[in-house]
């Protein structure tokens, strides 16, 4: 039985690309990881293309809202094994100070909440995201992950970002 992961992705409002990691993260690994996913200035409500999409992947919807990253940064939040900033604001920010040394990695993706046009443009936009994202999850979870040190592990974990 392999170990199950940790995986917080981060965005500034954490309403969009972070939402579809979390969501993806959760439902696609077949148990390898548990999606979290926060923000330095969490939005108001999480994206109706983001929601849309995570709800089809039968990620619960209960769980779809916008959360501050201070949430995962206390002694009572869950310990994360990886933290993936996804856009590039939240690479450039000073992140709290993570418990139990995880994996860092800067996967940046275009905003798809900024796509202009019909609702088909942008859930086309929404879903290139989620595309990506997944190719480097899906990787990342069938890496072995138990037999790579932290430095090898977070230099393969960074190279997925050239995907």
């Amino acid at each position: 039985m392999k170990k199950t992961y940790n995986i917080l992705f981060l965005c500034t409002h954490n309403s969009a690309r972070s939402i579809l990691g979390e969501a993806l993260a959760t439902t696609r690994t077949h148990g390898r990881f548990i999606g979290y996913s926060a923000g330095s200035s969490p939005g108001v409500q999480v994206n109706p293309f983001a929601r849309e999409l995570a709800l089809e992947l039968g990620y619960p919807a209960d769980r779809l809202r916008s959360k501050s990253w201070d949430e995962f940064s206390g002694a009572d939040a869950p310990i994360m094994d990886f933290i993936i900033t996804v856009c590039d604001n939240a690479a450039g920010e000073v992140c709290p100070v993570w418990l139990g040394h995880p994996v860092t990695a800067h996967w940046g993706f275009p905003d798809p909440s900024r796509v202009a046009g019909t609702d088909e443009d942008k859930r086309r936009a929404f879903r290139d995201v989620m595309v990506g994202l997944n190719r480097r999850i899906d990787i990342l979870a069938n890496l072995p992950i138990e037999q790579l040190d932290h430095l090898k592990l977070q230099e393969q974990t960074r190279a997925l970002a050239q995907l």
